[in-house]
């Protein structure tokens, strides 16, 4: 299958959109099935001696062994559902790689964002392949050069559209999903990614 690419290609990076990889009956299935069943929680990271919410809804699953540790906090994994099982075989095949976790990211509406990251944890391993599956409302995803404090790209992330991360993208590259006082409907972001057991990183 090919897909349309409008990302350019940028130094030290490998990324691939595709743009309608799901349907969009699917991709609304999903979404909807997806917003009600899932426990999400709004956990709390220290910033300067202070706790402050996330400002999104997250949820983790994975294998048993898939625990992973993002902005100073350890996530176990809830046990994979029929559906995100599903849905991780359908990724796993676009990919041609294994994935043993996902984390879900439901952005609420514009004010609800992700902050300038890499996803460079060490349970990732060196060239770390990230999935990012996009349901419900389009939201911009920006990119920069470590750094550096200017946006070099910035795309529209579509329903049931999916960006693959790959390579070594991580060690070059910030992403982030900035706040909009635009209008926009809740969103739902699923990245999918291989956690290392410990002994390997």
């Amino acid at each position: 299958m090919l897909f349309s690419d409008p990302l350019p290609t940028l130094p030290d990076a490998e990324l691939t959109y595709h743009a309608h990889w799901l349907d969009s009956v699917t991709a609304d299935a999903w979404l909807s099935a997806l917003l009600g069943e899932t426990p999400w929680a709004q956990p709390s990271v220290q910033l300067y001696g202070r706790q402050y919410p996330v400002p999104r809804l997250v949820a983790w699953y994975g294998d048993a062994e898939a625990s992973y540790r993002y902005s100073g906090l350890t996530h176990r994994p809830l046990a994979w559902t029929p559906r995100l099982a599903e849905i991780r075989a359908r990724v796993e095949a676009a990919v041609g790689q294994s994935l043993n976790g996902v984390l879900l990211n439901y952005y609420r509406d514009g004010q609800d964002s992700m902050g300038w990251h890499s996803d460079d944890e060490a349970e990732l391993g060196r060239n770390p392949l990230i999935a990012s599956l996009n349901l419900g409302g389009t939201r911009r995803f920006d990119l920069r050069r470590k750094g550096s404090n200017r946006i070099e790209h910035s795309l529209l992330l579509e329903h049931g559209s999916l960006l693959v991360m790959a390579g070594p993208t991580q060690h070059h590259w910030q992403h982030q999903v900035a706040k909009t006082r635009s209008p926009c409907a809740p969103r739902l972001n699923l990245t999918f990614r291989l956690i290392k057991p410990s002994h390997e990183h």
